[in-house]
C-alpha cells in the first residue's frame, strides 16, 4: 500500500491535475523535457515564482542546498539545475552537498503547464541541457546526497536519482507519474532508475505510473535509509 503524505498531492504536479493543453511533440511521439522553463524563449512568462537555492554551511564541510519557493512545491528550472551543478565550483571547500526541500515537498518537478507550452525542438534542447546538468551532479567528485521529505516527483526524482545517495522521511513519496499524462521524464530517470532497481521493475513503475512510499522505496533499494524528519540532515551528512 502506498502512503500519500497528508493533505493530498500538490495541484499541477505530475500526481495532480493535468495541464490544460499539450503541444504537439510532447506526447508519446515527440521529444520530452523534464524542465520548467519560465522566462525561456517559446514559453509564456506567466507562472509561479521560481525556486531558489539557499546554501547553508554545516560542520565538517557539509553544505546544504535548500530548495525554496513561495508555494513550497519547488518546481525545477534549467537555471536552477545549472546553479546546482555548479555548486562544487561555487563552494570549493565543500566535502558534501545535501539537497533538501521542505516537509511537504522535496520537489514536484517541472511546471507542467509550462512544459505543455513548449514546441518539440525547444523541448528536445531543454531536455538535453537538463541531462547535462544532472550528469555533472552524478559525476561530481564532491558527493551530492538527497534528503527527501514529502513529495519527490518527476524531474524532482530525476534530480534525486542523480545524487550519490538518497535518504527520506517516513511520509516521503517518490514517483514518476508522467505516463498518466502521456509524458516521459527527460532528465535521465529512465536510465538511472533501472540501474538501481532493475529494468523490469523500472519499466513497470514508469509505464504504470506507480510510486513508492518511504518504506517501499527502502525495500526496493531506491533510498539508502528512512529516518525521522528531524534526523534527515544528520543522517544525510554521514551516510
Amino acid at each position: 500500500m502506498v502512503v500519500i503524505p497528508q493533505g493530498g498531492p500538490p495541484p499541477g504536479s505530475e500526481f495532480g491535475a493535468a495541464p490544460a493543453k499539450r503541444s504537439a511533440g510532447l506526447g508519446p511521439r515527440g521529444p520530452q523535457a523534464g524542465v520548467s522553463t519560465s522566462g525561456t524563449r517559446g514559453v509564456a512568462a506567466q507562472g509561479p515564482a521560481p525556486t531558489i537555492v539557499l546554501a547553508r554551511a554545516h560542520p565538517a564541510g557539509v553544505v546544504e542546498l535548500h530548495l525554496q519557493s513561495p508555494d513550497g512545491q519547488n518546481r525545477l528550472s534549467l537555471e536552477l539545475l545549472r546553479e546546482l551543478s555548479a555548486s562544487p565550483a561555487a563552494h570549493p571547500a565543500a566535502r558534501r552537498f545535501l539537497l533538501t526541500g521542505n516537509p511537504r515537498c522535496f520537489s514536484v518537478g517541472a511546471d507542467l503547464n509550462q512544459i505543455a507550452a513548449l514546441d518539440a525542438p525547444t523541448a528536445w534542447r531543454l531536455a538535453h541541457a537538463g541531462q547535462r546538468c544532472l550528469d555533472a551532479i552524478a559525476a561530481s567528485p564532491v558527493p551530492f546526497v538527497a534528503a527527501i521529505a514529502g513529495y519527490c516527483l518527476g524531474g524532482g526524482l530525476d534530480l534525486a536519482l542523480a545524487c550519490r545517495a538518497r535518504v527520506c522521511a517516513p511520509a516521503a513519496y517518490l514517483g514518476h507519474h508522467g505516463a498518466k499524462l502521456g509524458l516521459v521524464t527527460g532528465w535521465g530517470g529512465t536510465q538511472r532508475l533501472p540501474r538501481l532497481i532493475g529494468s523490469a521493475r523500472a519499466i513497470e513503475h514508469l509505464l504504470a505510473a506507480q510510486g513508492w512510499s518511504a518504506q517501499a522505496a527502502l525495500a526496493e533499494g531506491l533510498v539508502q535509509a528512512v529516518c525521522p524528519s528531524a534526523a534527515l540532515i544528520s543522517l544525510a551528512s554521514r551516510i
